[in-house]
């Protein structure tokens, strides 16, 4: 067996979808190549641009800051930066936090780190506990995008960064996509893409996802191509139920049907495209609390701090 691209032998990584088989230099250009074509096409990034990874020291994460960090030294007047939440997470925040610390160290980018502790007097960890004695019904994975989400905004805002980048994959963005059409969210559908959000906001700091069109499993042999300092292993809170069941059935199409869930994101593209057309959108208000932008008379993070009683 030979690499399909340049003709070498040894260990060739398959790709199903193509019906290929690659070296693992012509994969690396593939990857790098599909990033830079996702950037280019959805106009992701600007020259001036001071850009932040919302590095979480995993494999994702950490392979686009890695991706944007070649990218941001062929353009003088743009900055990139990291941002890091320590959400208390037990031993597994411990082996994150040394991860993402180890990789910007590697890479020369500044890592600015804030902890839930310190911004909201509690841990992700006493949170899940208090819910329990609450008898809350909300996954530990809610609380944690809620408080993470506001903090990342609300930091990225002081630092003056312009765009926020996330590590979300093709697995990630077809997951959410067939989520949201199940439910009916024809909202959360329209807010989608590679440019989160369809109403522009200054308090919103735009959020992009280079690794859009990139399979979770590239991602991983990516970064472990490229010996980046990310940490293995998953977060100890168990994911909701119905993604993983999203997931199972996205995964055994693919299985049957190479290309599908690439198919499954174009699809998603034309719904996006559709909904932001033709669909009136709910529109943005603002937190009677905090003052915040909100689709709701209470932002999501209020409702939280008053039920935890967070500082």
């Amino acid at each position: 067996m030979k690499c399909s691209k340049c003709n070498r032998t040894g260990n060739l990584i398959e790709l199903k979808y193509e019906k290929k088989f690659l070296c693992s230099q012509c994969f690396l250009r593939l990857f790098e190549k599909r990033v830079r074509r996702t950037i280019r096409l959805n106009k992701l990034l600007k020259p001036d641009d001071k850009t932040a990874v919302a590095l979480s020291g995993g494999k994702d994460s950490s392979t686009v800051l890695y991706i944007l960090k070649k990218h941001s030294e062929k353009i003088r007047k743009s900055e990139l930066v990291a941002i890091t939440i320590d959400q208390g997470i037990g031993k597994y925040q411990k082996k994150c936090l040394k991860a993402a610390e180890g990789l910007c160290s590697d890479l020369g980018i500044e890592n600015h780190v804030y902890s839930f502790e310190e911004e909201f007097g509690i841990t992700l960890d006493e949170l899940v506990r208090k819910s329990k004695n609450l008898e809350s019904t909300a996954l530990p994975c809610t609380y944690c995008g809620i408080l993470r989400r506001k903090l990342i905004n609300e930091r990225a805002r002081e630092l003056g960064i312009t765009k926020i980048a996330t590590g979300h994959n093709l697995d990630d963005e077809i997951q959410a996509s067939l989520m949201n059409y199940i439910r009916g969210d024809l909202d959360r559908i329209a807010r989608m893409g590679a440019i989160v959000g369809v109403i522009k906001d200054k308090k919103f700091i735009p959020r992009i996802k280079p690794l859009r069109e990139c399979p979770e499993n590239e991602v991983l042999r990516y970064a472990t191509l490229r010996s980046l300092n990310f940490a293995k292993g998953k977060c100890p809170y168990p994911k909701e139920a119905f993604r993983q069941t999203v997931r199972n059935v996205i995964d055994k199409i693919e299985e049957n049907h190479p290309g599908s869930k690439f198919q499954l994101l174009r699809s998603t593209d034309r719904l996006i495209q559709i909904f932001r057309e033709r669909v009136e959108i709910s529109k943005l208000k603002k937190c009677r609390i905090c003052m915040e932008p909100s689709s709701s008379e209470i932002c999501k993070f209020c409702q939280i701090r008053g039920e935890f009683g967070l500082q």
